[in-house]
């Protein structure tokens, strides 16, 4: 893990710097109660506590602090906030606090929010596997961490700049796209010069990382050899491609779509197209303050469940993007917002227009079904991944690790008290295809990686 740790800035946290925006406000007066086929909540926002919603025992605390990422995945915790979800679920002091980059979120859940840092919050996968077995922490001290609940799916892309400043070189015309074996000769010819492709990622070993690894690897190129990949946190991404330190970069709306409107660059692929109805970002919280507050730990649940039925309603996504717009939330223009959250996306390059609601984020329902609900084969899939790049060993037993930080059963018992009637039977989605026909079965993770043409573990 020593590729990790080495990329990773491992400053000291500065509350002041990396948790300055703080969303916490509870309005007092909110918009109803989001209707659902799925669910029936029994009161409205601002109204009972959760010992009236779900039958149950009221939470053991009140106070939860949550960091966020200021990209659409961050929604769901964002409405609970501004829409009085937690209020209505007994949990009265919930903030969901900014973080400048996903290093800082993992600074912050290391100190806790008794220490002036956070309970937990929004993570790329697997960073709550990582953070609980001790390798991405600070002197590799394991944290356990458990997943309750995962944030949305989709939403997330790969843009390109339209040329590099350095060596005016243009990436325009380039065969760019979701088959990069069509831009081969491009990437070759910039590897050829000594300054190779270069793309950006907002952690590692995490989704945005593995994006951009599956995305090249399905092409034939190789991300360890034949192209440089570096670090870069999301908000600063469209900055670095304008300056021209990075030819494309992954992460997720609203900043893919950023470039577009301001015409320095375009859409490679959407991971939608990369794997439609994939998962995306997860709800972990520490393990110490879930098993100290079950309760509790429900009512967010139910409170975050609510507001993904919310933003997941076609009506309500002009709101969502102003409500997002704000100063303390993603800080940008709702004009830039709402598109990619109708699944409107001008990919660029001559590329076709997309306008489809079920390429852009989802947070409720999506094509395979619940978007919510926290699959352990997904987890897997991302572990897998990690193997297959070597950020982790081959003979890590990552089963046992999901195992002991997935909480789907935590989720099930929350949607039950919300009234949630499709609820999942299974742990596993079954086996999943992606663009390039390549099949992950979660039973036979051996079989996936061995199918791998292009990978660093040696199976």
């Amino acid at each position: 893990m020593e590729k990790i740790t080495d990329q990773l800035s491992r400053r000291k946290f500065l509350l002041t710097a990396s948790a300055s925006a703080i969303g916490s406000v509870v309005l007092k007066s909110c918009a109803p109660t989001p209707t659902s086929t799925t669910a029936s909540p029994a009161a409205s926002p601002g109204g009972s506590p959760a010992a009236n919603v779900s039958g149950g025992s009221g939470p053991e605390t009140t106070t939860l602090r949550l960091g966020y990422i200021p990209i659409f995945e961050a929604a769901p915790l964002i409405i609970a906030q501004e829409k009085g979800f937690f209020k209505k679920h007994g949990m009265t002091d919930v903030k969901v606090m900014k973080q400048a980059s996903w290093g800082a979120a993992r600074d912050n859940v290391e100190i806790g929010a008794a220490g002036g840092g956070i309970d937990g919050g929004q993570w790329q996968m697997p960073m709550p596997h990582l953070i609980s077995e001790g390798l991405i922490t600070k002197g590799k001290i394991k944290l356990p961490m458990y997943v309750l609940l995962q944030t949305s799916t989709q939403g997330n892309g790969i843009a390109i700049a339209n040329q590099r400043a350095a060596g005016n070189i243009s990436h325009l015309g380039q065969g760019i796209g979701l088959d990069m074996s069509k831009a081969r000769a491009h990437i070759d010819k910039l590897k050829a010069t000594g300054t190779p492709f270069t793309a950006a990622y907002t952690f590692p070993a995490a989704n945005q990382e593995i994006w951009l690894r599956y995305w090249l690897a399905a092409g034939g190129i190789n991300p360890d050899e034949d192209v440089k990949l570096i670090v870069v946190p999301a908000a600063q991404t469209v900055a670095n491609m304008k300056s021209g330190t990075m030819d494309g970069f992954s992460t997720g709306d609203p900043w893919p779509y950023r470039i577009l409107a301001d015409n320095i660059g375009f859409m490679a692929a959407l991971t939608a197209e990369i794997w439609p109805n994939h998962p995306e970002e997860y709800l972990a919280i520490r393990a110490d303050w879930v098993d100290k507050n079950p309760n509790a730990t429900k009512a967010v649940l139910r409170a975050i469940m609510e507001a993904q039925q919310w933003c997941d309603q076609a009506s309500n996504l002009a709101e969502l993007s102003k409500i997002l717009s704000g100063r303390e939330f993603l800080n940008v223009a709702d004009t830039i917002l709402l598109p990619p959250l109708e699944g409107k996306y001008d990919m660029g390059d001559g590329k076709s227009v997309i306008s489809d609601r079920t390429k852009g984020p989802l947070f409720w329902k999506d094509g395979k079904g619940s978007v919510s609900y926290p699959y352990k084969s997904h987890d897997l899939w991302f572990l897998t991944e990690n193997i297959r790049w070597g950020m982790i060993p081959d003979t890590t037993d990552i089963k046992a690790i999901v195992d002991k930080v997935n909480r789907e059963d935590l989720w099930k018992e929350a949607a039950k008290g919300l009234g949630v009637t499709d609820i999942p039977k299974e742990t596993s989605r079954g086996v999943e295809t992606f663009f390039d026909g390549t099949k992950f079965d979660p039973n036979d993770t051996t079989a996936y990686l061995k199918g791998l043409k292009v990978k660093k573990v040696k199976i």
